[in-house]
């Protein structure tokens, strides 16, 4: 299966050429129309997501102008108060639902978690393009309804009994409980692609304790996905049910229970603040190693920390409901459970800081973005401890120092970290870096303006401002401070312009990267860039935990995989020993019709609960068209034996 051979060069032989020229024609997506719909590798539908996910940030960023906007002015009338209900739900929706999810896990685990890992592409690749066509369908469903007036107005948490069947009239919160299963199972069929992925698709060599820190962090997310997300999943499906089915689970007056929808989102919702923070703690792991110029300090410890993370993250999510009357023990439990879960965040801001200090610290774009992340995620967590007390809590709860809390550990935890993630692996994308100068200033005017638009929340909140109003009265003395935050919005609009139009620049006339412009010791810089359709002319192999830094002077590949087929070895999960091969399945059209299938099954239901029953028809019948053998492939497997029998 391997032979001893020197590491992938950028020059080839006459029969690596060949080889590369083969391998080409072998795992090049179709062309035409027709053929886009057809794509499943990686690298194709990871740019897809990221660029979509980026797309409804945006959207969702105009909504919070709008509301700036209606908010920097007493008894302004920008916005009427249904307007504004709209607003502030379909915010809080986006951001959460199709953009912070969808882009810190899954766009940057399917395009990077394979070439970090040393594979051909992810496991299940047809399941990978369902779950990006299934995405994009559950958010133009609940954006368009926004557009024709009926868009969700409950809140992103759309808590019953006010989006009940008593509260909520019309189809607004319908469309709500339908996002949520298109970005579920969206979701989930990504997680499972990534926990096969790094398990049985790594590069000979990687054993668990040479994984990069990054692909940890996916995989934790990963796991943290399948556990949390039935639950919203189901609460969402009930509250539909009672909507539109005449179901009891939320109405107490016949033995149902409001409390219970909360500890369903719940359950869900405080782990996915983690599964948006845990993957941009990796990615500062990852920008910080390369550029400090060393391994990074406590490895071991990180990993932990992320694993530990991962397991605390349940145990909290009564941490939003203290205002509930929930019974004081419960109340103790869950305050401590929220101070403990910081330790392990603190040890890898420990960890950052003692390979900052024993390393030789090179300050270009990402690296600031890291920096950002240091200043403001600490501040969201200074502030956590203190929602984290019952009386505090009480006293704050709903109010605008609770809005500032949020912002303060999502942004810090996941947007800095995002676009230092941008600018530093747009050169792996694209084949160019980005311009220097304008990622300083994009920076800078993002940092200022994330400061002057947060931190004055906590102060109007602690004036008493409850958040979700659209107006409020000129003695209140909240009008200075809502202007001063509306001001910040400003320069943030302009810290996102500057960074779009980076990205437009360089794409077109960026500075040629090269396979690796950072000197970074991960596998994804080990091939071109952009990666060739193949992602490795020969799948490499690991000899530490920066794979690139720790390679041998003659570190060995793999070889004997088919050039001809797009053929992939598995390994063994705990060392990453060479275990068989196997074949990846041809492009498809069918996991789209799948997903279009789907999705008027997910439709349909919101007007009848018969929409499920008759949809499955159809779902049925891409599924068999789907996995639907093909006589070659299954011809080769028996060659191989593949099959055999113990």
């Amino acid at each position: 299966m391997m032979t001893t051979k020197v590491a992938v060069s950028q020059e080839l032989s006459d029969a690596e050429r060949l080889q590369a020229q083969q391998l080409e024609q072998v795992w090049s997506e179709p062309g035409g129309f027709i053929g886009w719909f057809k794509a499943i590798h990686h690298t194709t539908i990871g740019k897809r997501y990221a660029v979509t996910a980026f797309v409804f940030f945006l959207l969702a960023g105009l909504l919070a102008g709008a509301m700036r906007l209606q908010l920097a002015f007493p008894e302004a009338h920008f916005l009427s108060n249904d307007k504004y209900n709209q607003f502030f739900t379909m915010h809080g929706s986006t951001m959460m639902f199709l953009f912070a999810v969808p882009m810190m896990f899954e766009a940057l685990s399917v395009y990077l978690v394979p070439l970090m890992v040393g594979t051909r592409n992810i496991a299940f690749p047809r399941l990978n393009a369902y779950s990006y066509y299934l995405y994009v369908f559950g958010g133009l469903m609940f954006w368009v309804a926004f557009l024709c007036n009926t868009g969700a107005d409950r809140g992103w948490f759309s808590y019953v009994p006010l989006a009940g069947p008593d509260y909520g009239p019309g189809k607004r919160p319908d469309f709500w409980a339908q996002l949520i299963t298109f970005t579920e199972v969206s979701a989930l069929s990504v997680a499972v692609e990534i926990v096969v992925t790094v398990f049985r698709l790594r590069a000979p060599g990687m054993s668990l304790n040479r994984i990069p820190i990054f692909v940890w962090g996916q995989v934790v997310v990963a796991f943290m996905v399948i556990f949390a997300l039935p639950g919203v999943v189901l609460s969402s499906t009930m509250l539909l049910l009672d909507r539109t089915a005449s179901t009891q689970f939320f109405n107490p007056a016949v033995g149902g229970d409001a409390l219970l929808y909360q500890h369903l989102f719940w359950w869900f919702g405080h782990p996915e603040v983690y599964m948006i923070f845990l993957p941009g703690t990796a990615i500062v792991s990852t920008i910080i190693t390369t550029f400090c110029r060393r391994h990074v300090f406590g490895y071991l410890a990180l990993v932990l920390a992320l694993v530990a993370t991962g397991f605390m993250a349940f145990g909290l999510w009564v941490h939003h409901m203290f205002a509930t009357g929930i019974p004081q023990i419960a109340e103790s439990y869950f305050t401590a459970a929220s101070m403990v879960i910081a330790i392990p965040t603190g040890a890898q801001i420990f960890c950052w800081l003692a390979t900052i200090a024993t390393g030789r610290v090179v300050l270009r774009v990402p690296m600031w973005w890291a920096i950002g992340f240091f200043i403001t995620f600490i501040l969201g967590g200074m502030t956590g401890m203190f929602v984290a007390s019952v009386p505090v809590d009480l006293q704050v709860h709903d109010t605008y120092f609770v809005v500032a809390h949020f912002h303060y550990v999502l942004i810090g935890g996941a947007v800095f970290p995002l676009f230092g993630a941008i600018t530093y692996w747009f050169p792996k994308v694209t084949g160019r870096l980005m311009h220097e100068a304008l990622g300083q200033v994009s920076f800078w005017l993002f940092f200022i303006g994330f400061q002057i638009t947060f931190f004055p929340m906590h102060l109007v909140g602690l004036r008493g401002m409850p958040r979700r109003v659209y107006t409020y009265q000129p003695n209140m003395g909240w009008t200075q401070l809502n202007q001063v935050e509306s001001l910040g919005y400003i320069l943030l609009f302009l810290a996102v312009i500057v960074f779009l139009w980076n990205v437009w620049v360089s794409m077109r006339r960026g500075t040629i990267a090269g396979p690796n412009p950072w000197n970074a010791g991960t596998l994804e810089w080990a091939t071109l860039s952009p990666p060739p359709p193949y992602n490795f002319l020969h799948l490499p192999t690991v000899n530490g935990r920066e794979a690139l830094w720790d390679a041998a002077p003659n570190q060995p590949v793999v070889m004997g995989l088919d050039p001809d087929v797009r053929s992939f070895l598995t390994t063994r999960t705990l060392d990453a020993e060479p275990d068989g091969r196997d074949e990846f399945p041809a492009p498809s059209i069918w996991p789209f019709l799948a997903a279009v299938a789907t999705s008027i099954a997910f439709i349909g239901s919101i007007f009848t609960p018969w929409g499920i029953t008759i949809g499955a028809i159809p779902v049925a019948i891409t599924m068999i068209g789907w996995f639907w053998p093909n006589r070659q492939a299954a011809e080769r497997r028996r060659t191989r034996e593949i099959w055999q029998s113990e």
